[in-house]
């Protein structure tokens, strides 16, 4: 089946490379696939100016989306299997010099101040810092626009902030490296 150029009818793309992504890239990942190349050829129409060139230029497109899936997915395997390790390993996936017990246990237990975050923050900064997606991959993956999901990250780092604040007195050094914390008391109203 061949889709002419002039009447680019997307159901008909989608239907004429899925059994190609289907090959290509796990079952649950089809569907997103399928839509990112059509996304594609939906932005980048003017490309194909006739039907064979557009078949090409289709399964071209399809190759490279195919790809870079392969490459977030390992991107968020390697990050997943970081969060699993201790946490000297867990800080260098984070890209954080752990160099002493302070920041070693302070890194262990970012993924949980996250889980303590609002809902849509929460999945903003689980998105973007746990998972390594970029912004408008976080953004197509929550169904929000790009500046939605910076906003959301931008709010969802100081929610963080305020709870480490909250929780901790947090030393830092002139890189910013936590050096070292003092745990808050739970009430200073208990104290007086």
């Amino acid at each position: 089946m061949s889709v002419e150029v002039s009447r680019c009818d997307l159901r008909q793309v989608a239907d004429q490379i899925r059994p190609f992504v289907a090959r290509r890239v796990p079952a649950g990942e089809v569907d997103d696939v399928v839509q990112e190349i059509l996304l594609r050829v939906h932005r980048e129409f003017e490309a194909a100016d006739d039907t064979e060139r557009f078949s090409r230029w289709l399964y071209r497109v399809a190759k490279n989306v195919i790809v870079d899936q392969h490459r977030r997915r390992a991107r968020r395997e390697r990050k997943h299997a970081a969060l699993a390790q201790e946490p000297d390993e867990l800080g260098a996936a984070l890209d954080v010099d752990v160099e002493d017990d302070a920041t070693a246990t302070f890194v262990a237990f970012v993924a949980t101040f996250v889980g303590t975050l609002p809902a849509p923050y929460q999945e903003a900064l689980r998105l973007t810092e746990l998972q390594g997606l970029t912004m408008r991959e976080a953004a197509q993956r929550a169904g929000i626009s790009e500046s939605g999901m910076k906003s959301r990250v931008q709010r969802g780092r100081r929610m963080l902030r305020e709870s480490f604040e909250a929780c901790c007195e947090i030393a830092l050094d002139a890189r910013g490296r936590v050096v070292d914390y003092t745990a808050r008391p739970l009430d200073a109203a208990d104290e007086g």
